[in-house]
């Protein structure tokens, strides 16, 4: 290769193009404009987004600007360009125009073809000047293409209205908004022989535990692929039992959840090209909270929380109850709502399994298609659609009213779990556990409850346990699970997620004990005040 300063220019430019941007470190730069010239040209032959500006500074020295049309802001570049073709010196050092002849604010110095292609794809503007083996990179990217919104999958009805985007960069300035702090870290990584998609590791020093911010780098560190188009890939590369049907990787697109995350000493994941950003590590339990349960009080908080683990149970466990009850234990429900069941499915050819399979089938369908279509249609299209085929089914005789009451009733109580991909493990287990029901009844349940918890308790999310803090029990973090205490008495972090400062909070004294200390010391201040100008009359 080009390392040794004694490869042909035909040689470097099919190396280069036989390899990825990884394997170019080292490659430097010519010394000759032309060579460099020569070679850009080649590598980015038919790319006519790539543009190689070739001019010359008023001293005569040639020099190229490169850059990728669409990426940069090319009003800045033509300032950029202006600035050195007035420069009156005849000095052509790299030092000297990176620091006072450039007008820019963010400029970098590069030694090789690795990070000098590296910034110009990710959008930054090369210079290339004649007689130097050293290029200068200003960050000059274009506006962006989608403004900040509030993100739809995550709408709250209290709470910031602010989403992130696609760009890492505006991602990282709205979580730096809510986290004022030089501990704020972010470490930069590049992932993907051909994307090199730009990944930022994001956590706070002294809060977040040394070990698990060092095992999260280096699970995406050893990634090797040739692509990383969003976060899912890393998701899926950096979990520790792929077989897993539960999220073992939180993920959100509200920078207040990544801010509160990292306060708790957890590590974010955002990457390049997606508005979806990581957390890690997560459990069980956080995926069924909400953001929004910390923004209102606790006693609310408390009730929906209650809620969803009820409704939790009923989207997981219904239709197999159903199931059961109505093939093998039929002494378990009242006479009249038995002979009521009995009457329904008088006329339906089907088992109760059959049953169950075909209106969840369908439901899941109707959803899928609700997701799919535009969004003006879409949900009329659901709603619809289960009201007219659930209609309908029944009046053909397909399957019976208590059965769509049923599947009804799951479809409803599998919407209140807060993240999407928890929702997604519970209607994925319902078909094992109807089966279940369906060959051995209630036992049949147990005996699936039995090995969900099982595989509950062995799971982890970079080596923290899944069901933590219940198993293993950590009595001070219950305070977060069962219920929402109030932030009076959350004065510490989670501890079993290892935090160096456990305490979040200094005091915990309430607006109630400060009124209740302050009227005291009224009280007490008027006593004093009073045997006084009776001391004083009597004298």
């Amino acid at each position: 290769m080009a390392k040794n300063g004694k490869s042909s220019k035909e040689e470097l430019i099919h190396t280069i193009n036989t390899c990825s941007l990884t394997e170019m470190e080292g490659v430097p730069l010519y010394p000759t404009l032309q060579e460099n010239v020569h070679v850009l040209k080649q590598l980015f032959s038919d790319c006519s987004d790539f543009v190689i500006r070739e001019f010359n500074m008023k001293n005569g020295v040639a020099a190229v600007a490169v850059f990728v049309d669409g990426l940069v802001d090319t009003r800045e570049v033509n300032q950029a360009l202006e600035a050195l073709m007035i420069l009156e010196s005849g000095d052509r050092d790299v030092d000297v125009i990176q620091k006072k002849l450039l007008p820019v604010s963010q400029i970098a110095k590069v030694k090789d073809y690795k990070e000098f292609l590296q910034a110009v794809l990710s959008g930054d503007t090369g210079i290339v000047v004649d007689g130097n083996t050293e290029a200068l990179t200003m960050g000059m990217r274009g506006p962006e293409k989608r403004s900040v919104d509030e993100p739809e999958g995550e709408a709250v009805v209290r709470g910031p209205r602010e989403g992130f985007i696609e760009n890492i960069r505006t991602n990282t300035s709205l979580l730096r908004r809510r986290l004022k702090t030089p501990r704020l870290k972010m470490k930069s990584l590049v992932i993907g022989r051909e994307t090199n998609t730009n990944v930022a590791l994001a956590y706070l020093e002294g809060i977040a535990d040394p070990q698990l911010v060092e095992e999260v780098t280096r699970r995406i560190s050893v990634i090797e692929t040739d692509g990383i188009l969003e976060s899912g890939y890393i998701e899926e590369l950096i979990q520790d039992n792929i077989y897993s049907p539960f999220p073992q990787v939180q993920y959100t697109e509200r920078p207040d959840t990544v801010a509160g995350a990292l306060l708790e000493g957890r590590v974010a994941i955002m990457v390049d090209g997606t508005p979806m950003v990581l957390i890690v590590p997560t459990t069980f339990w956080i995926m069924l909270q909400a953001n929004e349960d910390y923004y209102e009080r606790f006693m609310p908080a408390t009730l929906i929380r209650w809620l969803r683990y009820l409704f939790l149970l009923i989207s997981l466990l219904t239709p197999a109850a159903y199931v059961a009850i109505t093939t093998f234990h039929q002494q378990m429900l009242p006479t009249t709502l038995l002979l009521s069941i009995a009457a329904a499915r008088e006329s339906i050819p089907f088992p109760a399994i059959v049953e169950a399979l075909i209106m969840e089938i369908s439901f899941e369908a109707l959803r899928e298609a609700g997701v799919r279509l535009p969004k003006t249609v879409g949900q009329a299209v659901s709603i619809l659609g289960a009201l007219v085929v659930g209609q309908a089914a029944v009046e053909a005789g397909i399957v019976s009213a208590p059965m769509v009451i049923v599947v009804s009733i799951t479809g409803i109580a599998s919407f209140t779990i807060p993240h999407f991909n928890a929702s997604i493990a519970l209607r994925m287990l319902r078909f094992p556990l109807m089966i279940a029901a369906s060959i051995l009844g209630i036992y049949g349940i147990l005996v699936g409850i039995v090995l969900i918890m099982g595989h509950l308790a062995n799971l982890r999310s970079m080596g923290v346990p899944y069901l933590s803090p219940i198993a293993p029990m950590s009595v001070s973090d219950l305070k977060d699970v069962l219920i929402r205490a109030p932030w009076p008495f959350m004065r510490k972090r989670p501890s079993f997620l290892g935090v160096q400062d456990a305490r979040r909070m200094r005091t915990g004294q309430t607006g109630q004990q400060q009124r209740k200390g302050q009227s005291g010391a009224v009280r007490q201040g008027g006593g004093g005040h009073g045997d006084k100008g009776r001391t004083k009359g009597e004298g």
